[in-house]
């Protein structure tokens, strides 16, 4: 029995190369026996959080929206994997924001220990990476039983389909592949 994997992508593009890459990932995983279900923050209403913190008490958000849900399947999986284009060298608003809005889950009982990230850029230096890792490291830090597993950056691509043969593909494929 496998794994169950949540992917949250969070591109506003369709057919976006965030996607793409996530896609790929989501196909290595099944491969391997994996349960995986892929979120898009595309059509979600995720508004910000508030920083009462009523849920570090009730472990439920006041705010009722997309996120709540969102929230329930992230505590439940046991691998997750967050998906974002690199904008102006960090990660998406709409992916901040629901990290944000995922602060319920600190003091829960929640299955995740591996977190994947995976970026994709106009930008082909690696650095342009840096600032969006450093993003995910401090939401994972928080999280006591769960870890940074790995990172695939494509860098270098930015209109639609331009991620097409890149080997990031592959990367991302055999990582999720590996997932056991």
């Amino acid at each position: 029995m496998g794994k169950n994997v949540l992917i949250i992508t969070s591109s506003l593009r369709d057919n976006s190369n965030s996607d793409t890459l996530a896609a790929s990932f989501a196909e290595g995983a099944r491969e391997a026996g994996n349960n995986v279900e892929t979120i898009s923050l595309k059509d979600k209403t995720i508004n910000f959080c508030m920083g009462c913190m009523v849920c570090q008490e009730t472990l439920e958000c006041v705010i009722e929206d997309d996120a709540i849900s969102i929230a329930e399947k992230v505590k439940a999986a046991d691998v997750l994997v967050f998906v974002s284009p690199v904008y102006y060298y960090s990660i998406s608003g709409q992916l901040k924001t629901l990290l944000d809005r995922l602060n319920p889950l600190y003091p829960s009982d929640y299955n995740f220990r591996d977190v994947y990230f995976l970026a994709t850029a106009a930008d082909e230096d690696e650095s342009a990476v840096e600032g969006p890792v450093k993003a995910i490291e401090g939401w994972v830090e928080c999280f006591e039983k769960a870890r940074l597993a790995e990172t695939v950056f494509c860098g270098g691509v930015d209109g639609e389909g331009e991620i097409k043969g890149h080997k990031a593909l592959d990367k991302a494929r055999e990582m999720g592949k590996a997932i056991g």
